[in-house]
């Protein structure tokens, strides 16, 4: 049941760049409008981590939250193109949400280390200079009502990881190409509410870009959740096979409870 997002050409695509975006959704067996969260698999803006994609959307169903997979642009696709791709995943998971039972005021987001950063990025840039409404579904409110963000790049002028930047940003981008795109720099009074983990041995994205974005969070008044387990491998998804590092769903799974999102 997997969706194109762009039905009728995709902005900021070339001729030598052919990749139609998508969208597949995991229904929850609920009754009753109910909240949804789209997830943004990792992958260094290169490629998209499979286990972070299904798994965690069935993980999500456990919690009576239907979850959609979002199949985004990477690279050769630079900025703005993944964001583009996510604000039109959340418009379009709201235009249809009479459609199939959601709330259209409980839409969340979920990203894992590069998704992360696109999630982070969702949550402070809602609109995206040059990018005309192009249909109904463009008309659509673009800000997440909450945010799930797991070990996430976060910052590209600290402690960043240099391969999200390149994939991201092209070759030696400038310093204010940067500083616009690092996240800790974008959260407003208009950002979600945000749930975050990571480890803080984390070798390829550091811990201080979740302690950078939750410091920006607490300045800006955002509530947030924000765990630090002390040992455990960057990428590792659900993390069922760690059994300290595994209980962030659990901790995860009361916060979205509390945000009267799961059962």
């Amino acid at each position: 049941m997997t969706q194109l997002l762009w039905p009728n050409g995709t902005p900021f695509q070339d001729a030598n760049q052919e990749f139609s975006p998508t969208i597949t959704p995991y229904f929850a067996e609920r009754n009753g409008k109910h909240a949804t969260i789209i997830v943004f698999p990792g992958g260094g803006y290169q490629n998209r981590a499979p286990h972070e994609g299904e798994p965690v959307a069935k993980w999500l169903n456990s919690l009576g939250i239907t979850a959609f997979v979002l199949n985004y642009r990477v690279s050769p696709f630079r900025h703005p193109a993944p964001l583009a791709d996510a604000q039109r995943a959340i418009r379009y998971v709201r235009y249809h949400a009479n459609e199939w039972d959601l709330d259209e005021q409980k839409i969340g987001i979920l990203g894992f280390s590069a998704g992360g950063h696109l999630a982070s990025t969702a949550s402070t840039i809602f609109e995206i200079e040059g990018l005309e409404a192009s249909d109904s579904i463009d008309q659509e409110n673009g800000r997440p009502d909450l945010a799930i963000l797991c070990y996430p790049v976060i910052s590209f002028t600290n402690y960043f990881h240099e391969g999200s930047a390149l994939n991201l940003l092209g070759e030696n981008p400038s310093h204010e190409y940067r500083v616009s795109l690092s996240s800790e720099n974008n959260v407003s009074a208009a950002t979600p509410p945000t749930f975050l983990w990571h480890t803080a041995d984390d070798a390829a994205v550091p811990v201080e870009n979740s302690l950078l974005y939750a410091q920006a969070l607490s300045k800006n008044s955002i509530p947030f959740e924000l765990h630090v387990f002390p040992n455990g491998r960057h990428g590792l998804g659900l993390a069922e096979d760690d059994a300290v590092v595994g209980k962030w769903t659990e901790l995860c799974g009361s916060w979205l409870k509390k945000q009267g999102f799961a059962e």
